[in-house]
């Protein structure tokens, strides 16, 4: 089955630097892995990404003009593309490029309209998104009594991967 011809269901993780959607996206990993789910992840990142050593033969590549650069080993591969100035490509294009997964996870690309939930860890102080983002489905948080001004959607103990791991299963139509 292609990705194309699958259903896709794309869930995203959202919050603040430093609340803990890696953690929990980490967390969740194991738990569809032990249901039998395959589930890619597409992080979204500020900044600069050096995959290989400045010097290395892929870099030398890149440096010297190739529009794409892919590096295999018996382990893992990966592909790399230089922008070039171009814009950032759109996140469905991103996903198009990904194997075949049951599930894809989405973390940031805050501006893509998708179902997705937010960290929010009161103890840190950072604002969170719910504040202005309408779209956000469920908080998973470590202090539910102080989100006294989150909107009206489930308030999910950080802690249970399994309420989380379902919660996002029944919002993208995902059996178990």
């Amino acid at each position: 089955m292609t990705q194309a011809a699958a259903k896709l269901r794309i869930f995203g993780i959202c919050g603040r630097s430093g609340q803990g959607k890696t953690t929990l996206i980490e967390a969740l990993l194991p738990w569809f892995q032990a249901r039998g789910q395959v589930v890619n992840v597409v992080k979204h990142s500020h900044h600069s990404i050096d995959l290989e050593p400045p010097g290395k033969d892929s870099a030398r590549f890149r440096a010297a003009g190739a529009g794409e650069v892919l590096i295999a080993s018996p382990y893992r591969y990966a592909i790399v593309r230089e922008l070039h100035d171009a814009p950032e490509p759109p996140l469905a294009d991103l996903i198009a490029r990904l194997g075949p997964a049951d599930l894809t996870l989405v973390e940031g690309f805050t501006r893509e309209t998708l179902p997705r939930l937010e960290v929010v860890r009161p103890g840190e102080g950072r604002d969170p998104l719910y504040r202005t983002d309408t779209a956000i489905l469920a908080i998973a948080t470590d202090d539910a009594p102080r989100l006294h001004d989150a909107p009206n959607v489930p308030l999910l103990p950080l802690a249970d991967i399994a309420g989380i791991g379902e919660f996002i299963c029944k919002t993208v139509g995902l059996s178990l």
